[in-house]
This record gives structure tokens, C-alpha cells and sequence, in this order.
């Protein structure tokens, strides 16, 4: 199976980041990008984006963090945080997890 995950912990509570929404999108060949996944994050704080045809090309992840941390009452200075990254010939399995506090964020490749 061919598939991108992710996994927010949130560093300033020392726990998953639960109903964050995230969205999966692919460059097109025009520059565009088109969404190709979305949903929000479970309860431990992971989304299953795309288990199908992964083909070679960018893709993005988009976390919208506002939200998440408007619902806990917290003023933070990225709403929104993209992740962009390459997906070569041969690639299948793709975790991207998000480390996320409210001024600042990390990620990094998993396994």
C-alpha cells in the first residue's frame, strides 16, 4: 500500500493534537496545486491522508493550526503551517509527522 501519513504532537501540552484539520495536495504540471486528501487528525493526533496511487511529484501538507488552537483559547502566530515535500520514483510510504506549539513548529521524515 502506497500512502502519506501524519502525527501533531502539541509540545506545549505534551500531547497528541486531536481534530486539527489537514489537507494533501499535488503540484500539477500547470503549477496548481490540487487537493488530493482531507481530514482531521484522531484523537492521538494522526491522519491517514492517501492510501492509493502515489505517484512521483510535490505534494504539500497543509495544517490548519489556527483553528486547533483557537478551540483551546491560545493566540498563535502561524495559523497555518505548510509542509512541502518530494515524493521520488520508487517512494511508498510517507510519514510527516508535526511537532507544534504556538510560536513555532518542526517536522521531520518518519517511518
Amino acid at each position: 500500500m502506497k500512502r502519506i501519513s501524519t502525527h501533531i504532537l502539541d509540545l506545549m501540552h505534551g500531547r497528541p493534537a486531536g481534530d486539527v484539520p489537514v489537507r494533501l495536495e499535488r503540484q500539477e504540471s500547470s503549477g496548481n496545486w490540487r487537493i488530493v486528501g482531507s481530514a482531521p487528525t484522531d484523537v492521538d493526533g494522526r491522519c491517514v491522508l492517501l492510501e492509493c496511487e502515489l505517484t512521483a511529484g510535490w505534494y504539500r501538507l497543509v495544517f490548519d493550526t489556527g483553528s486547533y488552537f483557537r478551540a483551546l483559547n491560545i493566540e498563535a502566530l502561524y495559523p497555518v503551517v505548510e509542509v512541502t515535500f518530494q515524493v521520488r520514483d520508487g517512494e511508498s510510504l510517507f510519514h510527516i509527522p508535526l511537532l507544534l506549539s504556538a510560536n513555532g513548529y518542526t517536522t521531520y521524515r518518519g517511518n
